[in-house]
């Protein structure tokens, strides 16, 4: 496994910023990352990002594409991406208040070649507080639409993914147990 540096985290999450800027679709929050990326834009020695980013080259986590116009541009590869996710999923929570009375369910069929990412879903979801019904079946009563959409995104699993908003589940009163709302 690659070790990074502060530096190459910086990058990675830089990267993942403009990804998040294009999945976002409300205002506030597009300008929220914005902010954010110019912040740790600023903060950043021109030679040592050149320098990180011949690294994340060499390690695979970024690919280098020439434009027609002869600039370069670097995007994350599918390995960096995985691994961005994983700091963004250090970062990650969602809020609890004020339960509206819905159920958001996160249902899921991932192909075994994505394993991985089949898995750090799975775990991502059980570290944010969902309930797992089934083995890809997890529940939670707050409103987290934009993260899960997110994690569903960037590691571009849409077609395997769903998200439920249901008004009622059969075991209801068990789940409410489960989340205090009793």
């Amino acid at each position: 496994m690659v070790k990074l540096n502060t530096l190459t985290k910086k990058v990675l999450l830089l990267l993942a910023g403009g990804l998040a800027l294009g999945c976002t679709y409300h205002p506030g929050r597009q300008w929220k990352i914005i902010r954010s990326v110019n912040r740790e834009w600023k903060k950043i020695n021109e030679k040592e990002l050149w320098r990180e980013i011949r690294k994340l080259y060499r390690s695979r986590l970024v690919e280098k594409k020439e434009n027609p116009d002869g600039s370069l541009t670097f995007v994350l590869s599918t390995k960096g991406k995985i691994k961005t996710l994983n700091f963004r999923f250090e970062k990650i929570c969602l809020q609890r208040e004020n339960w509206d009375k819905k159920w958001r369910l996160v249902i899921f069929d991932i192909p075994e070649r994505l394993r991985q990412a089949r898995d750090a879903l799975r775990e991502k979801l059980k570290q944010l507080g969902f309930y797992e019904l089934q083995k890809s079946v997890f529940v939670f009563p707050y409103e987290c639409e934009d993260e899960i959409d997110f994690v569903i995104e960037f590691f571009e699993m849409r077609q395997y993914v769903r998200t439920i908003l249901a008004e009622k589940i059969d075991n209801e009163l068990h789940l409410k147990k489960i989340f205090d709302l009793i």
